[in-house]
């Protein structure tokens, strides 16, 4: 294993570097200026499976054999653009491992991604631990992110790391770790007006909190104003309102459609290309999107008076989703600042236009530069009404790798944030997803003490218990055994029917559920 410690300079930069060491394990900390480009900070041979992570919210945090060759279908990386990676390119020719990469007995990691974008890269036998800087130049000396190595047990390790993350950044969230229906799931595009109506009548039934509205409601991606037959803003918030839930409403508030008025009047509002033009950030909806460049003074009004209108029309949780948008490296009004500063100054104009009163989801997000500004993080891909263990593992809708990675992210929650899991479908007919596999993602999510959200049209016979249990299961003291191998075993101290073990193995789909100690006993 080579750390890098000590003074280091070259034509590019000043580093300097000071090693820590700690109980179980070793800090690399210090600070950089210059143009540093990518900085290495560390180098040790591959050995066996390795633990890897993806920098947001959709992408896996999964077991690979680093031997196997990761085949990425090139038509998906067109379409995809900058959500799999900041740097694209890096996917063509190795692994990439952002924020941490573990082993049986070792787990290496960066504290904080402030200013740079912190990964591992594996290729030829070797990892390598960097923080990327991009283009941006620091006349003054800057912290670079702390890195943190453990010795130990990999269960163990995932939550000294997650603890560790927690004490550096001490992110303030919300108590409130909320249950709620989203339109999502069933109505996807084709979502009215009449659709909400008629689903708040029939949510009396059921424990929601929040009833959020997700996207459809919006007249193209980039223009924030509700299309034709949807009323205002005020009307859907009071609406939900009376009914006695939380309006919640979804928003990709980075992301400009090329179809939309933002796009056509307002092109310097865009990230740019080397040769000044829009730059193309990913596909979706059938559409190219562009990203907001959020050091653009008019930009940062128009998210602070987006928010501040959505919130005073009496919404209160906000599901934003998209986010990596903001952070796609391209040229901005401010030049000296990284993609990942601006991602940040973005989600601060919209915590602040909000408050700390409202409730901020999340969603397609890099994960680390988002821990303070969220209350609740998306931490796995979409999920669907169907589980294919045969897919490939790019992003796109499974309920198989969305209950994967519920598992293997279960350490962030409560820690960083509440975790959001994707919505409980538990629909009957209009899905291909079987009782069990409905019943181990509900199972799983309440255990580990999601957010608890069910995306059916109600008016479906559902199998609704599976919602009753998985409430019966929050608040307990939960810890995933196992998490490097095939088969898991979380174990869950305090539930409201007792203490519980929970054996599953997603591939067989087999699982057994053993209450240990009763609540009464």
């Amino acid at each position: 294993m080579k750390i890098f410690e000590g003074i280091i300079k070259n034509e590019n930069y000043e580093l300097i570097l000071e090693k820590k060491e700690l109980p179980n394990g070793i800090l690399i900390d210090g600070k950089i200026k210059g143009r540093p480009g990518k900085v290495k900070l560390f180098e040790v041979e591959v050995e066996g499976k390795l633990f890897v992570n993806n920098w947001q919210s959709w992408g896996p945090a999964k077991v690979i054999d680093p031997n196997e060759k990761i085949s990425i279908p090139e038509e998906f990386l067109k379409k995809a653009g900058f959500s799999p990676n900041p740097n694209p390119d890096l996917l063509k020719e190795g692994i990439v491992s952002d924020y941490f990469i573990a082993k049986e007995n070792i787990l290496v990691g960066f504290l904080s991604s402030k200013i740079g974008h912190p990964y591992f890269y594996i290729k030829e036998g070797k990892i390598e631990g960097f923080i990327d800087y991009f283009n941006s130049e620091f006349e003054d000396f800057v912290e670079i992110e702390p890195l943190l190595i453990l010795f130990g047990k990999i269960d163990h390790l995932l939550l000294m790391y997650a603890n560790k993350v927690k004490e550096k950044l001490n992110p303030v969230f919300s108590q409130w770790n909320p249950v709620g229906w989203s339109s999502w799931y069933y109505y996807f595009e084709k979502l009215t007006w009449e659709d909400i109506l008629k689903n708040l009548e029939l949510s009396r039934k059921y424990p929601f909190e929040v009833f959020q509205i997700d996207d459809s409601w919006q007249k193209d991606i980039g223009d924030w104003e509700p299309k034709e037959k949807f009323p205002h803003f005020s009307e859907m918030a009071q609406t939900i309102r009376k009914h006695g839930l939380k309006p919640g409403i979804w928003l990709a508030p980075f992301s400009v459609s090329e179809t939309s008025s933002i796009f056509k009047k307002h092109k310097d509002w865009l990230v740019k290309d080397k040769n000044n033009e829009p730059l193309f950030a990913y596909e979706n909806w059938n559409k190219k999107i562009y990203a907001l460049d959020l050091t653009h003074p008019e930009v940062k009004q128009f998210l602070k008076e987006l928010f501040k209108n959505i919130k005073n029309a009496g919404f209160e949780y906000f599901k934003i989703d998209f986010l990596f948008a903001g952070a796609i490296p391209g040229k901005r009004f401010n030049e000296n600042i990284t993609p990942i500063q601006a991602y940040r100054e973005g989600l601060n104009i919209i915590r602040k236009a909000v408050g700390e009163d409202s409730f901020i989801l999340g969603c397609g997000a890099p994960l680390l530069p988002s821990v303070g500004f969220v209350d609740g993080m998306r931490i796995g891909p979409d999920t669907a009404p169907y589980y294919d263990k045969n897919s490939p593992d790019i992003m796109i809708p499974n309920a198989y790798y969305a209950l994967r990675n519920t598992i293997t992210r279960y350490f962030m929650n409560e820690r960083w944030w509440w975790n959001d899991p994707d919505c409980l479908l538990l629909r009957k007919k209009e899905t291909y997803l079987t009782t069990n596999q409905k019943k181990m993602f509900s199972l799983t999510s309440g255990l580990l003490n999601n957010m608890l959200f069910l995306s059916d049209n109600l008016e479906l016979e559902l199998e609704d218990y599976l919602l009753d249990a998985s409430l019966k299961l929050k608040g307990g003291i939960y810890f995933v055994k196992n998490i490097m191998g095939k088969g898991y075993e979380i174990v869950v101290k305090k539930t409201k029917i007792g203490d519980v073990r929970y054996r599953i193995c997603l591939e067989t789909e087999k699982s057994e559920f053993i209450v240990e100690k009763k609540k009464d006993d």
